[in-house]
């Protein structure tokens, strides 16, 4: 079998530093033949490295006929509309990164268009397809323990795409230049959204296999510099989302924890963009024991390409109303955590 071809839409650090690494761990299954870039220069010299070709805008790479697959790449804003400009264009399949879409409307509207033209579409959400987390899922309903909390934490080094989001929400006050103005309400509730949004992101959907719902924020709220501690409660369930980005950059840190009324589970995703295996899965019995099991060489970035490719070859169907209720999961626990902000809850 022929390579898929792949048409990369954005060619910033996540495309260079790990899409393009993984597609060429699985070049029997992909090959990459054009990038495109907002006009960066980007794409350009990630292109010729390749021997693909290369573009500005969106618009040459969708009407390239020979992209088979068109990876969306660029910032959250643009996902929605270029993934319904890549069905519009005939493409057989989408891999967009996450998030799908940043309003329900918007989720509606993508998942319609590509039930509607067949065209297979996948999330990269790369936890909720690593192999340790297939493994816990299978430890959580093997046991029939109930879960009683979950915890999602991340100490994460800087990132230039959250400073700016933050440094955008800065006061006028001179006194203050340089720092958020997270004293005002409307600001951290934005801010708060789109960390909810584009980082939180990552495991939500994994969240929500254990503990569908959000019956409530118990509390919302941003931390100084960057990050958040956001905690609501869904079926008996507390959950507990806790993010830290220090300009220094910490030692990085991405658990969820799962409590249950049998033993409590610790899963350790390795830092983005880092090629090290499936997460570290260990489990404390109530005696106090910890079981370690083994990793995977293989990380969830490699698998959710490999899901795609049995996509293309009809060994496994498109799950559209799953892709779309954890859109709408997400969407929905961002806003009202930022309604939970607006409340006026200090800070």
């Amino acid at each position: 079998m022929m390579p898929w071809s792949v048409g990369i839409l954005g060619a910033g650090p996540g495309v260079a530093a790990l899409h393009l690494p993984v597609l060429g761990r699985v070049g029997d299954l992909y090959k990459v033949v054009h990038i495109a870039d907002a006009g960066s220069g980007r794409a350009r010299v990630l292109a010729e490295r390749l021997g693909a070709r290369w573009s500005e805008g969106e618009a040459d790479l969708l009407a390239d006929p020979g992209v088979d697959v068109v990876a969306v790449c660029s910032p959250p804003g643009e996902h929605a509309r270029q993934i319904l400009g890549a069905v519009a264009a005939g493409k057989r399949a989408i891999f967009c990164e996450k998030p799908l879409a940043t309003s329900r409307e918007e989720a509606d509207d993508v998942i319609s268009a590509c039930r509607a033209a067949g065209t297979l579409l996948l999330v990269g959400t790369n936890h909720l397809f690593d192999a340790a987390w297939g493994r816990a899922k299978h430890h959580l309903v093997a046991l029939e323990g109930r879960v009683q909390a979950v915890s999602v934490t991340l100490a994460l080094p800087p990132n230039d795409r959250y400073h700016r989001l933050v440094a955008e929400g800065r006061s006028l006050d001179p006194a203050r230049r340089g720092r958020p103005d997270l004293g005002n309400a409307a600001v951290a509730a934005g801010i708060l959204r789109q960390l909810l949004t584009g980082l939180a992101i990552h495991d939500l959907p994994a969240v929500r296999d254990i503990a569908p719902g959000v019956d409530e924020i118990a509390y919302a709220r941003i931390i100084a510099p960057i990050g958040y501690l956001v905690g609501y409660r869904t079926g008996g369930v507390l959950v507990q989302l806790a993010l830290t980005m220090l300009p220094e950059g910490p030692d990085a840190l991405w658990r969820m924890s799962i409590a249950t009324t049998h033993d409590r589970i610790e899963v350790n995703f390795p830092p983005a963009f880092v090629h090290a295996g499936s997460a570290a899965i260990r489990v404390r019995s109530v005696d106090g024991h910890w079981t370690e099991y083994p990793r995977d060489e293989e990380d969830g970035y490699v698998a959710e390409w490999r899901l795609l490719a049995s996509l293309l070859q009809g060994d496994a169907p498109v799950e559209y109303d799953e892709l779309l209720a954890d859109s709408h999961f997400a969407i929905g626990l961002a806003d009202a955590a930022a309604a939970k902000v607006l409340e006026g809850v200090p800070l």
